[in-house]
């Protein structure tokens, strides 16, 4: 059975000598989008630098969710390295599904954004290593949110804004 090597896949290729040691090739499921192909193209040099096979599963994001959760949960290890999300990480993590990410000391863990750290951990240990972040947020007209009797929350979890009706 394969061992699960859990993260982001571009730290993972990045930091992976460990990786390099037990597997000469790699399962990696991906989302199949623009940025994870892009990935696919510049890890072709990792394969040079180190002999290590990549074997990329491309999937639609719903996809992807539903057989990589499976296949995780009950120990399948079908996949080496898995594209994740906050969804999964601090879950997965508490569950024991995945492993907690170690670092050499050349990456300095404190560069990554509090909020998106925070979101890939469980009670501060950090399970996933972002690939690329993105931030929501909600715009809207205060005299009218008052009108209509709606107040803005902005204690909700995860620095979401919470209306209140």
């Amino acid at each position: 059975m394969k061992v699960i090597r859990k993260g982001a896949i571009a730290l993972a290729l990045c930091t992976s000598t460990a990786l390099t040691a037990s597997a000469a090739e790699l399962t990696i499921a991906i989302v199949n989008n623009g940025h994870m192909i892009n990935m696919q193209k510049v890890a072709e040099k990792y394969t040079e630098e180190t002999g290590v096979k990549l074997n990329w599963v491309s999937l639609e994001e719903g996809v992807l969710r539903e057989q990589v959760t499976s296949d995780t949960a009950t120990g399948g290890g079908q996949y080496d390295i898995i594209n994740i999300g906050m969804q999964e990480a601090p879950i997965w993590g508490e569950a024991g599904w995945i492993e907690a990410l170690e670092f050499s000391a050349d990456y300095d863990i404190d560069d990554m954004l509090p909020a998106m750290r925070n979101g890939l951990s469980h009670n501060g240990t950090l399970y996933a290593a972002p690939f690329y972040g993105e931030s929501s947020m909600v715009m809207y007209r205060k005299d009218l949110a008052d009108a209509a009797g709606v107040s803005c929350n902005p204690s909700a979890p995860y620095g979401q804004i919470g209306l209140i009706l």
